[in-house]
């Protein structure tokens, strides 16, 4: 395995030391090891390692210095055929992230910074996986970045135990009683809460003896100057030392009795604290951050609340008079160590997680549709799923048809698009693709093939992005393909060319819905409270197609008069069906039928009428989504087609008659009609009848024509609308 970390620089500190590791690990371990930095003191040790460093300015915060990096990186990614990026800090972050998105390789990232939500900082959120050394960190990145639960890696940072090598505390000699800080100066480690500690122990500890080792950085030199100043007025400038940056952190460990952590906000670990319990050196600590992860309470450490200067410096002064105490909590730490935070550990998790990143894919189906064109979908994303098993699968679709993948096993998440309300217009429209590029999306197969979906395939910044390629933006599709249809190709056959282009083969096209136990139960319910009688046949009506598509809908005289029909010549009780936006006509209808029919205008879910469905012998509808909310079921389904071609919209079936009269006008794919929607007139009662009526006595052979589509009367004159019939306008 070839990996390429990437670092702000590599001078000496807890974050850099990490890499240095990480990578000696790896080549000690046969991969390949490249670093990207912008120089430092660890160079060298890097390199005697045998491991790979480029410098590059991935430290400076200018878009333009950036910019021109990214191409340099993309450049190191090929030569170096590196297999997956992982970096560990903001700038390296986003220079990562476009460097890995065109050269196809996973983007990792490790937040080792407890950061504010800020734009600068998203970056390190969008990780394929994101890697936290701490409970703590992964709570922070979960709920201030928003990063899923399932793209978290908790892996604690690691301490190289041969470096770091074990001294008892009854085995110091030194007539001294040393405590230090190991920490960059600045007033986030608190080192003024630490001095002012240690002038109220020096008090009981009169050989005391104070180091403070990390420096201060350009911009934080007057902190150091007032530090300094600070350690003469407590009297403390002969027992405090500076001592700067240092390399050798296991000598200076070797001299202290004491290692204090004085930080006074959370952070997301404590690389210096677990340095100490390798040598054996006791720790206090402010219980702030990653720490926790790490101290237990009087067992291998000691708490002390942050900003309490008191507090610290009394439990400075119990362990040094408690001798047995520091043994305690050296071999504890020790102990700790070995069991949680070795450089083996750290290593071995980190190279899983590659190796989950390089097998898996994080896949995105775009299907932003209507209900029906949705349940159209549900076999390709069962193809999807049986072709990528172990990869992740989410789904982005709208708003109003996201019920339809309800319990659908062939995803792992649904992704809702509110294109009304929250995800309204162009602002809108960024937030969301904001929001997809955090999923690291690796493949999007779009399925929906519009403008908009083309532009959220471009947006997301996925390397693959499967497709039309068509006039409806489609240029923005790198992998698109060209539409063939030309009409021959039923509406799932067509989506099958989309994944065939993407390495998918697709079989199956049986329609599916997962409906609930409850969802059962309900339909259940439902029928028996309408007071069916034993034996008695149901046939459900979809009542209309949508208020839009006027032109779709049967007019209502005819659903009367068919109702009549089945009541009075096969026994027959009808269930009519529709959405709440159907409830205005429903009274209409009531008023037109002497049979009284069930009606369930607006009182079911989607997955509620699927269920309900199964009580029927036959189905019939326009075209809409209870034609294939019927399919799914497994129903006899009559389908009525006027504006639309059935070939584009119904996949062929058994149990599937489609009735359609040609009126040398349509397909035409108008919502309104000046003929008066003479297509959907022509379809008569008794051809509907009989069709209800061959399978309610399961005889399909009296059909007049067998063929699918259905076309009778081609050319027919339409019959004259009553006087109150539904008019088109």
């Amino acid at each position: 395995m070839n990996v390429l970390q990437i670092i702000p620089s590599l001078d000496v500190g807890g974050v850099e030391t990490g890499t240095v590791d990480l990578a000696r690990y790896l080549v000690a371990q046969g991969h390949r090891a490249v670093v990207i930095s912008s120089g430092g003191e660890l160079v060298k040790e890097l390199e005697e390692a045998h491991a790979t460093h480029y410098t590059l300015p991935v430290d400076k915060k200018s878009v333009m210095s950036a910019f021109m990096t990214v191409r340099e990186v993309c450049g190191i990614i090929r030569r170096e055929a590196i297999d997956v990026v992982h970096v560990r800090s903001r700038v390296p972050g986003w220079i990562g992230f476009f460097a890995s998105r065109i050269t196809k390789r996973p983007f990792i990232t490790t937040a080792h910074g407890y950061y504010r939500q800020h734009v600068l900082s998203d970056v390190m959120s969008w990780g394929k996986f994101v890697i936290v050394a701490s409970h703590v960190m992964a709570k922070h990145m979960i709920h201030t970045f928003g990063v899923p639960f399932d793209r978290i890696r908790l892996i604690p940072r690691g301490v190289d135990l041969n470096r770091f090598a074990f001294r008892d505390p009854a085995d110091r000699s030194s007539g001294d009683f040393t405590v230090g800080i190991i920490a960059r100066i600045t007033p986030l480690k608190g080192h003024t809460h630490f001095l002012k500690a240690m002038g109220i122990a020096y008090r009981s500890i009169p050989n005391l003896k104070i180091l403070i080792v990390g420096e201060s950085p350009k911009s934080k030199e007057r902190y150091r100057q007032e530090l300094e100043l600070l350690t003469k007025r407590l009297g403390l400038g002969r027992t405090v030392e500076f001592m700067g940056t240092r390399k050798d952190i296991q000598k200076i460990l070797e001299r202290l009795d004491v290692l204090v952590s004085s930080t006074v906000t959370p952070e997301a670990f404590g690389r210096s604290i677990i340095e100490a319990q390798a040598a054996g050196v006791p720790v206090v600590s402010t219980k702030v951050g990653g720490v926790v992860d790490i101290i237990e309470d009087g067992k291998n450490g000691i708490f002390v609340n942050p900003e309490d200067p008191k507090g610290m410096a009394e439990a400075i002064i119990r362990l040094s008079k408690d001798k047995k105490l520091r043994q305690t909590l050296a071999r504890n730490g020790r102990q700790n160590v070995e069991r949680n935070f070795t450089l083996e550990q750290m290593a071995e998790k980190t190279l899983e997680v590659y190796a989950e990143a390089i097998a898996t894919k994080r896949i995105m189906v775009v299907k932003i549709g209507s209900l029906g064109d949705c349940i159209l979908s549900m076999p390709s994303l069962r193809a999807i799923r049986n072709h990528a098993r172990h990869d992740s699968i989410k789904l982005l679709v709208g708003l109003k048809s996201r019920d339809v993948f309800n319990n659908c096993p062939y995803i792992d998440d649904r992704i809702v698009y509110d294109a009304e309300q929250r995800d309204r217009g162009i602002m809108g429209l960024l937030k969301l693709t904001r929001a997809i590029v955090k999923d690291n999306v690796d493949l999007v197969i779009d399925l929906q093939n519009n403008k908009k979906s083309h532009l959220i395939d471009f947006l997301s910044m996925a390397p693959e992005r499967y497709g039309y390629r068509d006039k409806k933006l489609g240029f923005l599709l790198n992998k698109g393909i060209k539409d063939t249809r030309n009409g021959t190709l039923d509406p799932v056959e067509h989506q099958f060319q989309v994944l065939r282009a993407a390495g998918i083969e697709p079989s199956d096209k049986r329609l599916e819905l997962f409906p609930s136990v409850s969802d059962q139960e309900w339909a259940k319910g439902f029928i028996e409270s309408n007071w069916v009688k034993p034996g008695q046949n149901l046939v459900g009506i979809n009542l209309r197609s949508s208020p839009r598509w006027v032109t779709k809908n049967w007019p209502l005289e005819y659903t009367a008069t068919l109702c009549n029909r089945l009541a009075v010549e096969c026994n027959v009780r009808v269930v009519i069906t529709g959405s709440r936006e159907d409830l205005g006509i429903v009274e209409r209808l009531r008023r037109q039928t002497d049979s009284k029919p069930i009606i369930a205008v607006g009182k079911t879910t989607l997955l509620q009428l699927a269920c309900m469905m199964r009580y029927f012998k036959v189905y019939l509808t326009a075209d809409s989504a209870p034609l294939h909310v019927a399919a799914s079921a497994g129903i006899p389904v009559i389908g009525l087609f006027g504006p639309t071609d059935p070939a584009r919209h119904t996949v062929p079936a058994e149990n599937l008659i489609i009735m359609r009269k040609d009126v040398g006008c349509g397909p035409c794919y108008n919502p309104r009609c000046w003929r008066g929607a003479a297509c959907m007139r022509l379809i008569t009662v008794d051809e509907v009848f009989d069709a209800i009526r061959c399978f309610l006595t399961g005889n399909r052979e009296e059909r007049i024509d067998e063929t699918q589509p259905i076309l009778l009367h081609e050319k027919d004159e339409p019959p004259a609308p009553r006087q109150d019939a539904e008019r088109i306008n």
